[in-house]
């Protein structure tokens, strides 16, 4: 669709009837025009089975085998070459070229949940306990082999920086639902169990808008401090001053907009006001005293922690509650070459729980089925190992070929398993889902045809699922 482009003619056409209209109607057609600034630039292709997104990325990459793609019969090939046959000259990692690769077992259990019997490590008790409201995909793939570019393309649709993140698609594509928040909000978690040698950093591009219109971005608050940055008013600023403030800084920008019609002059305008707003609806949402007691033990003792992933989690609850559109919470320290089992064992305890507890406050509250949940990183682990290669002490390299992650909510069929992988948790031997069909699925879910939302920018009709084909995983959808 060229939305913007027809909208940037429409203002330059409407700069001349404002210089040549009297000032009230320029003012009264404007203040309609902005009025319009929520309205969805897409819409629905479909009827929806969500309105909303959460989105729980792990990243660092977390073990498949170690968590979801249970390979028993590696356990008697422990520290043997992995065959060629299965590499099959596979691109590596700089930390492993060359050298042989061993394979190393899970020194996990596993044992098998819900009424279909999905098998789950002992290490996720309490999402496992859930195993029929989540759908487990063990057949994930991508073409990066890096976690730069991996992430960026989980998040953006493309390796390359610059490119339009998911939230923001969403928000540009369906409009707000709550003009008193960002439809798109990044939460970081601040604290990581594990004692983890590796934290992979997190850049804005993974929430940015990208070519998109600015005020599709996400809003990242903090974990300490102000929510957001410069929330409060500085001394000697009350409510009334900024409000005055804003009205008078409103007045200079409408005047130039009015004359320049650049449609970045209605996302200032239209941002400033969400942020007085902001004031108000921010600290009575990130405000939990209210919260009972049942609820707050249900997400775990990290809970009274801020900053924390099982905070993160119920904030995300509370988002829902207020009908925020994108929830993107990023938990670090999956990054595993070395003393894979001790931190693996403490990042799950980071997020076992709160995950799960998120499911079931949702559930409760009926909200789960209009509520998407994602949970991934962004590439797998290879089953040849790292570091000490002990038993129970050993480390694994990136792998793209085939990682795993599990869906929830929103219309998401539970307690399957899609995909399969082959003998060495290696390469896929069934229903490949690339992300890109990852992202048509979630698209697809919220209603949206992931050919027909677009952009036009630099001569492209961009997209989030971008050139390449991408299909809806129908297989996991009810």
């Amino acid at each position: 669709m060229h939305r913007s482009f027809d909208e940037y003619n429409r203002l330059q056409s409407r700069r001349q009837f404002l210089k040549t209209s009297g000032v009230g109607l320029g003012a009264t057609a404007l203040a309609s025009l902005l009025s319009r600034n929520d309205a969805p630039l897409h819409g629905t292709d479909h009827p929806p089975r969500a309105k909303r997104v959460i989105f729980l990325f792990m990243a660092g990459a977390p073990s498949q085998i170690d968590l979801f793609d249970y390979k028993p019969n590696l356990e008697k090939l422990f520290k043997k070459p992995l065959p060629k046959s299965i590499s099959q000259g596979q691109r590596v990692t700089a930390m492993t070229n060359g050298k042989t690769q061993l394979v190393m077992p899970s020194m996990f259990k596993f044992h098998r949940q819900g009424q279909n019997g999905v098998h789950w490590s002992e290490l996720l008790p309490h999402l496992s306990a859930l195993a029929d409201d989540v759908c487990v995909i063990k057949s994930l793939n991508i073409n990066a082999i890096n976690h730069d570019p991996a992430k960026t393309f989980f998040c953006t649709g493309a390796e390359i920086p610059g490119k339009a993140s998911m939230g923001a698609w969403l928000s540009y594509g369906l409009g707000s639902m709550n003009r008193d928040l960002p439809d798109f909000v990044v939460l970081t978690s601040a604290y990581w169990t594990g004692g983890t040698r590796n934290v992979q950093g997190l850049y804005s591009r993974l929430w940015g808008s990208g070519f998109l219109p600015s005020r599709h971005q996400g809003a990242a608050f903090q974990a300490a401090g102000d929510p957001v940055l410069f929330l409060s008013n500085p001394k000697g600023v009350d409510a009334d001053v900024r409000r005055r403030m804003l009205d008078t800084v409103r007045k200079v920008n409408r005047k130039h907009h009015a004359e320049i019609g650049d449609p970045e002059i209605e996302t200032t305008i239209s941002q400033q006001e969400m942020a007085f707003r902001m004031q108000s609806s921010v600290p009575e949402l990130t405000d939990l005293s209210a919260e009972p007691k049942n609820i707050m033990a249900m997400y775990g003792p990290e809970v009274e922690k801020t900053g924390s992933f099982a905070r993160n989690c119920l904030l995300a609850r509370r988002m829902v509650e207020r009908d925020v559109r994108f929830i993107q919470i990023f938990h670090r320290g999956w990054d595993h070459h070395s003393i894979l089992p001790k931190q693996l064992r403490g990042q799950c305890f980071d997020v076992d729980q709160p995950a799960a507890a998120l499911i079931m406050d949702l559930k409760q509250r009926g909200l789960l089925d209009d509520t998407l949940i994602v949970f991934a990183g962004e590439f797998g682990r290879t089953v040849y190992g790292q570091g000490k290669l002990k038993r129970d002490d050993y480390g694994r390299d990136h792998h793209p070929r085939c990682f795993a992650g599990w869906l929830a909510g929103g219309g998401i069929k539970g307690g399957i398993s899609y995909g399969e992988t082959d003998d060495f948790s290696y390469n896929i031997a069934k229903d490949p889902v690339h992300v890109r069909d990852l992202h048509a699925t979630i698209l697809h879910q919220l209603g949206i045809d992931h050919e027909r939302l677009t952009f036009p920018f630099q001569g492209l009709d961009h997209r989030l699922t971008g050139v390449e084909p991408a299909r809806v995983v129908r297989g996991i959808l009810v």
